[in-house]
């Protein structure tokens, strides 16, 4: 008995003593999977997805809001590619060129003042009657000329209507086809500039008429002056008529 127990107990320590790796494995078989549908979150995921979609449209608007907002400032910005600045200010020069060669008396303040001292001034009683004449003729030529100064200056405004008819039909062509507010900014300006200059040759033709007339006011005051002057002369008493001997023929005696 005693040797049957020794063997039963050897026979159990050399089953324990087995590597584990050849020791048999008891795998438990796995859980089955099992898919539950869920209404309520089913229906949460696609508002959820649906605004995202919504974002995205939104941020797609917005960018190309911002690039036609781009695309307006740049044509806001674009400059007016006509300019009749040139023709205008040659337009002023001439006229003004035409009011600079005024004959005698000029439009000058000084130079009016000096003239009305001397010869549109009271006649002098000791002038002679030489010179009343020559200041009588002196004053005609100024009143002649300040007519044609008129003309002239007429003339030249009227020279200026066809080239100011010609840059008002290029402005409102470029106004009307303005692609921004730069651009339709820029030919309003210029429309008003060439009013402006319009309005300068209209001060012109005022002027030049107004010194024309007034030159001819100036003389015939100057002359009823002088014919009072010559009057009081001729009045005057003096050494009367001393008669003379007259030849009506030459007979040879």
């Amino acid at each position: 008995m005693i040797v049957r127990r020794s063997r039963a107990a050897l026979l159990a320590a050399s089953i324990l003593s087995l590597p584990a790796a050849l020791s048999p494995v008891f795998v438990q078989p796995a859980a089955a999977q099992w898919v539950v549908y869920d209404p309520t979150n089913y229906v949460q995921n696609v508002l959820t997805a649906a605004r995202s979609l919504q974002q995205i449209n939104n941020q797609i608007t917005a960018l190309q809001n911002q690039a036609q907002g781009l695309i307006n400032q740049a044509r806001n910005l674009a400059s007016l590619p006509f300019s009749s600045l040139q023709q205008l200010q040659q337009s002023v020069q001439r006229t003004q060129q035409l009011l600079a060669q005024a004959q005698s008396i000029a439009f000058d303040v000084q130079q009016i003042d000096r003239a009305f001292q001397t010869t549109y001034g009271n006649a002098s009683l000791s002038a002679t009657d030489q010179q009343l004449v020559s200041q009588a003729r002196e004053r005609w030529q100024n009143t002649v000329g300040g007519l044609q100064d008129a003309m002239r200056v007429q003339a030249g405004v009227v020279g200026n209507i066809d080239t100011n008819r010609t840059q008002m039909s290029a402005l409102i062509g470029q106004s009307q086809g303005a692609t921004g507010a730069l651009q339709a900014s820029q030919a309003g300006n210029q429309l008003l500039a060439l009013q402006a200059q319009q309005l300068a040759d209209l001060t012109a033709v005022v002027a030049a008429n107004g010194r024309a007339q007034s030159l001819q006011s100036a003389e015939q005051a100057a002359a009823a002056e002088q014919g009072r002057e010559q009057r009081r002369r001729f009045l005057t008493p003096g050494a009367g008529y001393q008669p003379g001997n007259a030849k009506m023929f030459n007979n040879g005696n």
